[in-house]
């Protein structure tokens, strides 16, 4: 990958299909807005969430290198978080659910480098650098939260969707584009929110992955920790939220133990959440989250688990009872009348694994066309040819060279010359390879002579059943197009002098030369930029307690910003607030 990404050793090891969602950070795009918007968000949010988040959350700043004047360098917090063992990539915006969890089970944070505007100061759906290095990167820095967070990686990513979250996935990344896009038209907001409202209202059985985003979404984003009496919070989505952090500590929002009924807790991403689940502590979302995996195709396999491979339309892998897995998009599925899976059939490319390795001879360019095998024990004797001995097999005519005929309890009969077999690591067979071959069930053909070779699997029974491919390698699986290279946005000459004056303000607070007296700046600003708030904020923090007269003129701006947009009124007051108390980073 060519791409200017910072390093650092886990970032490297990561699977092409990972780095393939990897773009440069692009600090250098950062506006001097940009800037103040983080500084604004930093200051705000630890001043309030020194009394309610978990003291890991101050911590954890010192500890990732999370600067509050400034908006954090991936390189920075890369040679830091080196040291607890993680790492950071810069993404565009949301990417899929599995491969979001995977980056996990990897020890990497997944940050989206973008920044909100202005206008979305408080709260926007789009994941941002606010949301990700000030909410998630602090508290990785807790051992115990950070285990989790790379166990619930390892066993969400293997959670199968349904085509009604592939559906959600897309209308919600296109919200979240749209609300930070600088010329989106207010008509194509609303309808990209109706269009998520009509998918929540789907009623619908809730897949793997819906449950396991749920669990998510209740611990890693908005959970919270203590007592439901008094409760500290550690979800990220809190932490980066200045309005939610405070309206979720009011009676206002229901506190509820944690438990694993939160995965059938539905959330709405564009609404302020009624309700959140408190951990005793961090520990304990490891054990909730063992019994929610224990519910999973991943461990159960069965009928089931075929069954959502089934209906997801996407690659998935079954695992058998020999060791040996199947790969490919999931179609069809025979079951005996005690719900048993007594055969299966892929179509298109399919690999088989063994242990999360492609067999050799095994994968797509062997079955491009898909899969298929009958699965059980044997008429007759009562028992899988897995658990056959090596007498039992020299019995039966199972050994290379020889014509076999054989019928399963199922009735699904096999006749073909064996011509050779292959074995796992403990000398079962795992797979037999027969030509001549014909197989039927009932008065259907399953397989003729005439189609080819035929791969009979062996295994008595699916024990496992997962989302994507056993082994990474067997799959082009490089199908996401960064935004590495989209061209920069282009700022209007307004722009771009309210960008000045911006960093003559941040100049003046840093010592250095600037090009533009802060008399000069608000001058300016009360001609040419009537609706920004900030950066007379900004100016005002400079001189409240140096030149009253000054500051005198700054407040009386404020107060005709609130009269003609109250909706931003409590914004100013907090940082004047801030202001007046003498805010200082107190973590440093």
């Amino acid at each position: 990958m060519s791409l200017n990404i910072a390093s650092n050793p886990l970032i490297d090891k990561l699977p092409p299909h990972l780095k393939q969602f990897i773009k440069p950070q692009n600090y250098e795009e950062y506006t001097p807005v940009d800037q103040a918007v983080w500084r604004y968000v930093m200051r705000k949010n630890i001043s309030s969430l020194t009394q309610v988040a978990h003291n890991s959350y101050l911590q954890g700043l010192k500890k990732t290198g999370i600067s509050v004047d400034s908006i954090p360098s991936m390189y920075g917090m890369n040679r830091i978080l080196k040291e607890i063992g993680w790492a950071a990539v810069a993404v565009d915006g949301f990417i899929p659910p599995n491969a979001f969890m995977e980056f996990q089970a990897y020890n990497i944070l997944v940050i989206a480098s973008d920044i909100r505007q202005l206008e979305n100061i408080e709260y926007t759906p789009a994941p941002d650098i606010i949301h990700e290095a000030a909410g998630h990167a602090p508290i990785i820095a807790n051992p115990d939260y950070a285990e989790y967070l790379r166990r619930f990686g390892k066993i969400g990513c293997k959670a199968i969707s349904s085509k009604e979250d592939y559906k959600m996935y897309e209308a919600v990344r296109t919200l979240s584009i749209l609300k930070e896009a600088h010329d989106t038209h207010p008509d194509e907001i609303i309808q990209a929110e109706e269009k998520i409202e009509v998918l929540q209202n789907q009623k619908s059985t809730p897949s793997e992955m819906a449950l396991i985003r749920n669990l998510h979404w209740w611990t890693v984003e908005y959970g919270l920790v203590g007592t439901t009496a008094n409760p500290k919070i550690y979800g990220a989505g809190l932490l980066s939220s200045i309005g939610e952090s405070e309206w979720c500590m009011t009676e206002k929002v229901k506190k509820i133990p944690y438990s694993a009924a939160a995965a059938s807790q539905d959330f709405d991403i564009t609404k302020p959440q009624p309700q959140l689940f408190v951990t005793p502590d961090f520990a304990y979302l490891c054990q909730v989250l063992e019994e929610f995996a224990d519910t999973m195709a991943l461990r159960k396999g069965g009928h089931h688990g075929l069954a959502k491979l089934i209906a997801s339309e996407n690659l998935g892998t079954i695992e058998l009872s020999t060791g040996l897995q199947i790969s490919g998009v999931f179609t069809r599925m025979i079951k005996n009348e005690d719900n048993e899976v007594i055969y299966f059939e892929t179509s298109g490319p399919t690999a088989l694994s063994f242990r999360e390795k492609e067999l050799i001879g095994h994968g797509i360019e062997a079955h491009p066309n898909g899969f298929s095998s009958p699965l059980g024990k044997l008429k007759g004797i009562n028992l899988a040819i897995e658990n056959m001995s090596p007498r039992d097999l020299k019995a039966y005519n199972f050994y290379d060279g020889e014509y076999i005929e054989f019928e399963f309890e199922s009735g699904i009969t096999v006749a073909g010359n064996n011509i050779t077999g292959i074995r796992n690591i403990q000398g079962e067979l795992i797979l037999i390879q027969f030509s001549e071959c014909t197989i039927k069930y009932k008065n259907e053909y399953l397989f003729k002579p005439e189609w080819g070779t035929f791969d009979f699997a062996v295994g008595k029974e699916i024990v496992s059943a997962f989302s994507g491919p056993a082994d990474d390698h067997s799959f082009d699986l490089i199908t996401h197009n960064t935004t590495s290279t989209a061209t920069k946005r282009m700022y209007t000459e307004k722009e771009l002098e309210l960008h000045s004056l911006y960093q003559s303000v941040r100049n003046i607070r840093d010592g250095k030369n600037t090009k533009f007296s802060l008399e000069a700046v608000f001058d300016i600003l009360k001609m040419n930029h009537l609706d920004d708030w900030l950066l007379a904020l900004e100016i005002y923090e400079l001189v409240f307690d140096r030149d009253s007269t000054f500051a005198t003129r700054i407040l009386n701006y404020f107060d005709t910003i609130k009269t003609k947009k109250p909706n931003i009124a409590h914004l100013i007051d907090s940082g004047l607030q801030l202001i007046k108390t003498n805010f200082t980073t107190t973590y440093d």
